[in-house]
């Protein structure tokens, strides 16, 4: 005879036959030490907050074997008296807050109560401590009923925890590898040292020290912690709007990486992985860096802490805003406005100044930093900029493609080819000077109106020669400037294109005989259904028959285009999207696809005039020291490295 078997609902009703009863107190920190305590990286978290509470200066950080074995933090803060030592390891006792008011303007780190006890229910805890009138330092190990004893040791406090659950087995288990558990350890200790520059850290493993950071500027440590290459390629924030202050760096996109690994947000000091402002911070990179890759930055959010509700997650690395849009549109203006600086002319890429000759210009595309000019040196820029094109403008234009509406002196670009005599040169490089050539508008001046104009009054110069029909050379003080044609004129109609539908200003060329191309029934339902869309997007595009599409219009900054292709490419997004979605979501991936199909391409031969033409619409342009894709638009040899590569002076 087969012995009954016990169904499911059956277990469950033995279980609910308990009695209600409280569960003891060693049980309910272990539950909560489930909850905060996940790994070693978090005991880390918690004391490391806890001393930066406690006014610490100084703190060093000791693991062991990941920090499973050992976790010691000391620090040099105000200590804890001998009395509130078993307060301290007791379950929600803290000297942070003490009425609800309080615990909604929390400005402290740690504010719960419950990181000590939840460490001491399942790891060997001793807390050493001593304030600044005590004679020695006190201890207490084990839990809130531990004995406190006299001990040795300077103001401040050091925690010690050992064996990280020794008593719950089967929690251990769930525990990586040696090498993972301290990555996570030294993660901790990066995000809380570079929020804090103010403080020095040191980060010891296994008896070996690892890092460590002297108290400095935060410009140093993020550099430090991010490593050369953000350092290298980062932009200055600091903005205000009411309450709102965000300031730190935005790393260009020539800094982006593979991985999400290299972004540190903090709010109020305390670091955090908000949603909120993980997508208002990507929103504005999407202009200039391509969708797989991810931008570094080191950004401080600060704002009354009645603002914000960080009880929200057990850990604290979530965060709740009580104007979420506010804080959202806030953040992705003032990161865009950084990254929209990113142009020849914007930051490290001056030439020298009289009076800044400190500040070396800058080898690599936008990098600003802590060579940014100042106001006076843009505003000095600017007019040299305007006073170039006062005289004698006249727009150049690709020929057949659509121009960059830019007006020159021709007399600067003809003193290029004089000798200090006034003399044509001839012949440079195998390119024929503009009064050589013939051009008449741009012919050469008198020797007295010609004088030489200084290149770094421009900071990408004056171009020499086009090298296999895809690379711009241009001369500048600071040496040699190399241009990736396509993907400078990319970003300048893909700009203009922007600015001209932001201001409702998106002008019409009406071709002068339509262009007819085969359509199918989607195509054309697109059309009828979303004329209000194309039209405010430059197109006009009607239905000739049931198969049959005619492009009577179009924007008239792509006006050379190939009508038919920028046609069915606005007609897929605005069916695959919708027309409102794409002049609000998707309006700037509409924007770069007609720009890359309109701007120059490889192979297009380029008079000396229109290099230059493209060389200063490049100066004049928001963002354009990257094409839409995040790939920079140009970089600068100086003259020392071209020297080394001919051994000169050497």
């Amino acid at each position: 005879m087969n012995a009954p078997h016990s169904s499911p609902s059956a277990s469950v009703s033995q279980t609910t036959h308990r009695p209600i009863q409280a569960l003891p107190d060693q049980l309910i920190s272990q539950i909560a030490a489930g909850e905060v305590i996940e790994r070693p990286s978090a005991v880390v978290k918690e004391l490391l907050e806890n001393a930066l509470d406690a006014g610490s200066t100084q703190i060093t950080v000791r693991l062991e074997q990941g920090g499973v074995k050992r976790i010691a933090i000391t620090d040099n803060g105000r200590g804890i008296p001998p009395e509130q030592l078993p307060l301290a390891l007791a379950r929600h006792a803290t000297s942070k807050i003490a009425s609800l008011t309080d615990l909604e303007n929390v400005s402290t780190l740690g504010f719960r109560g419950e990181a000590l006890a939840s460490i001491a229910s399942v790891a060997q805890l001793t807390v050493t401590s001593r304030t600044a009138d005590a004679a020695h330092a006190w201890e207490i190990t084990g839990s809130q009923f531990g004995t406190v004893a006299p001990a040795s040791g300077a103001q401040g406090t050091t925690i010690d925890v050992q064996d990280l659950y020794f008593n719950t087995p089967a929690r251990r288990k769930f525990l990586k590898s040696e090498q993972t558990e301290y990555g996570h350890c030294a993660e901790v200790v990066r995000r809380i040292a570079l929020a804090r520059p103010d403080v020095s850290f040191s980060l010891s493993h296994n008896g070996k020290t690892v890092d460590h950071w002297n108290v400095g500027e935060f410009a140093k440590r993020s550099a430090h912690i991010l490593g050369d290459e953000f350092a290298n390629a980062r932009l200055p924030l600091d903005e205000n709007a009411g309450p709102l202050r965000l300031h730190g760096f935005v790393g260009l996109p020539t800094a982006s990486k593979a991985r999400a690994d290299g972004q540190y947000f903090y709010v109020n000091g305390r670091f955090v992985r908000d949603k909120l402002l993980t997508h208002a911070v990507r929103a504005a990179y999407q202009d200039v860096l391509h969708g797989d890759r991810y931008p570094s930055y080191a950004l401080s959010l600060d704002l009354d802490p009645a603002l914000v509700d960080v009880n929200v997650h057990p850990s604290k690395i979530e965060v709740r805003f009580r104007d979420s849009r506010a804080v959202h549109q806030f953040v992705f203006h003032a990161v865009s406005r950084a990254l929209a600086q990113t142009s020849a002319t914007s930051f490290g890429n001056l030439p020298q100044q009289p009076g800044n000759e400190t500040a070396a210009p800058s080898t690599q595309p936008g990098a600003g930093g802590a060579n940014a000019p100042l106001p006076w040196m843009r505003e000095q820029q600017q007019q040299s900029f305007s006073a170039q094109f006062a005289e004698q403008p006249r727009p150049f234009s690709f020929g057949g493609h659509s121009g960059f509406g830019v007006r020159q002196n021709p007399q600067a670009y003809g003193a290029m080819f004089r000798d200090e005599r006034g003399n044509e040169r001839g012949e440079v490089g195998g390119i024929v000077p503009p009064a050589a050539a013939g051009t008449a508008p741009y012919g050469a001046a008198s020797p007295q109106a010609a004088a030489p104009l200084p290149a770094g009054d421009f900071a990408l110069g004056f171009a020499l020669a086009q090298l296999h029909g895809i690379y711009v050379l241009a001369q500048n003080s600071a040496g040699l400037v190399v241009v990736d044609m396509h993907a400078a004129h990319e970003r300048i109609l893909y700009e203009q294109l922007k600015t001209a539908l932001d201001g409702n200003e998106m002008f019409v060329q009406p071709l002068l005989i339509p262009v007819t191309f085969y359509a199918d029934p989607v195509e054309v339902g697109t059309v009828e259904e979303h004329q209000d869309t194309l039209s405010a997007l430059g197109f006009d595009i009607a239905v000739m028959s049931p198969t049959t599409l005619a492009v009577r219009a179009v924007p008239a900054l792509l006006k050379n285009a190939d009508a038919q292709t920028l046609a069915r490419d606005v007609l897929r997004d605005v069916r695959e999207y919708g027309g409102s979605r794409v002049l609000l979501e998707r309006r700037n991936e509409l924007l770069g696809t007609l720009a890359c199909h309109t701007a120059v391409r490889a192979n297009r031969s380029l008079t000396l005039p229109e290099m230059n033409a493209l060389l200063r619409q490049m100066e004049a342009t928001e963002r354009s020291d990257q094409c839409n894709h995040g790939r920079p638009t140009w970089t600068q040899m100086a003259l020392s490295d071209l020297d080394k590569l001919f051994l000169r002076g050497q």
